[in-house]
């Protein structure tokens, strides 16, 4: 299951979008630092507008959406990597999750404090990117070590070392370790330390109400930074999506609108997580289900079909294929087939978005 933590400064509106997200989450949004002692986790449905209209036409009996896992880390503060705060107790829990989302404070308030007393986003992210490279330079610093004992006897010691050290330089003066350019196979050898400032992000510009349309220039300077990093930036309103929770689907579609958006901060950053992890969407159905299934943008059928199961990638044959519109457009898979629609793909067809596929395997 796709994991995305959900980390900023206290007081920036993390755990009211947490709450909101998840609905019956039980984080406490309260108005001072520190509210979250404990990573909340919560698990949400992938919104998908698709799978109702298939489960219509084979007349499925459950729907399953795929899922995403947001995980709600206390609010760090200047010196967690130094045990500040709650220090590395949250920062360790970040190491497990695929992407961060960086909650940043667009928005002024009299009646909640900023941690630093006025509200600047392009500090706040600094302190937060600081916090996660001094925490990962600490870690890079015993492995490298370790390493040059390695190093002599061993290959691939001597790999990891050589990324490391080129890694280490920029830790080393306070940058990210994203700004280091590395191949598929470098990526690979360092992968499992789970490196906090090389994770992908997605910067969440939390707005008023009244700037969710529109932005404001607050949210200006996350959007110049998030270029230059080549991140996403998605503008939420954690007091809008709150408000949502409470509404039935057509009232938030009307609230939504008199706001002048289309959409909720839960889509929003669900697509944005997609495209930053270059994930695509395939599809399955038939009378007992119809059901959504995430994977890696590139893959090949077997590998899709492993995602179901080892044993459909094993025993792959080919995979009967037709994308989502034409199905619909046909209104039938007979139709779609009699219209020639549906495609038998072997084992180097690479699976689109929106491919709606039955797999054929031996056991």
């Amino acid at each position: 299951m796709l994991k995305a933590g959900i980390v900023g400064l206290p007081n920036v509106g993390k755990s009211t979008l947490f709450n909101a997200l998840v609905a019956n989450a039980k984080a406490e949004a309260a108005n001072f630092p520190f509210c979250t002692i404990e990573p909340n986790v919560g698990v949400v449905s992938v919104p998908d507008e698709r799978l109702e209209v298939l489960a219509k036409i084979s007349n499925s009996e459950k729907i399953v959406p795929t899922r995403i896992e947001f995980v709600d880390i206390a609010g760090l503060v200047k010196g967690a990597s130094r045990g500040e705060g709650l220090g590395n107790q949250f920062l360790a829990n970040i190491r497990e999750v695929d992407a961060i989302v960086h909650v940043v404070r667009c928005f002024d308030n009299d009646d909640i404090i900023h941690v630093s007393g006025s509200v600047d986003p392009a500090r706040d992210i600094e302190v937060i990117n600081l916090e996660l490279a001094l925490a990962d330079l600490g870690q890079v610093e015993k492995r490298v070590e370790r390493l040059r004992k390695q190093a002599k006897n061993s290959k691939e010691a001597a790999e990891e070392l050589a990324i490391l050290e080129k890694i280490l330089i920029c830790l080393n003066d306070g940058i990210s370790a994203r700004k280091v350019d590395l191949s598929k196979e470098e990526e690979e050898l360092i992968k499992n330390l789970g490196l906090l400032s090389r994770k992908p992000i997605i910067y969440a510009a939390n707005v008023s109400e009244d700037d969710l349309a529109t932005g404001n220039d607050w949210v200006e300077s996350v959007r110049k930074i998030a270029q230059e990093e080549q991140a996403k930036v998605v503008i939420v309103s954690a007091q809008v999506e709150s408000e949502l929770v409470e509404l039935s689907e057509e009232e938030r579609k009307d609230f939504l609108g008199s706001l002048g958006v289309e959409e909720g901060g839960l889509k929003s950053l669900i697509k944005a997580t997609y495209e930053l992890l270059g994930l695509r969407t395939y599809l399955t159905t038939g009378p007992q289900e119809t059901r959504a299934w995430t994977i890696i943008s590139g893959m090949k059928a077997p590998q899709a079909a492993g995602v179901i199961h080892s044993d459909f990638e094993r025993g792959f044959i080919r995979a009967e294929t037709v994308s989502y519109q034409d199905l619909v457009n046909s209104g039938t898979m007979s139709a779609a087939k009699e219209k020639g629609l549906v495609r038998s793909e072997g084992k180097e067809y690479i699976v689109q978005e929106g491919d709606v596929l039955l797999f054929r395997f031996n056991v």
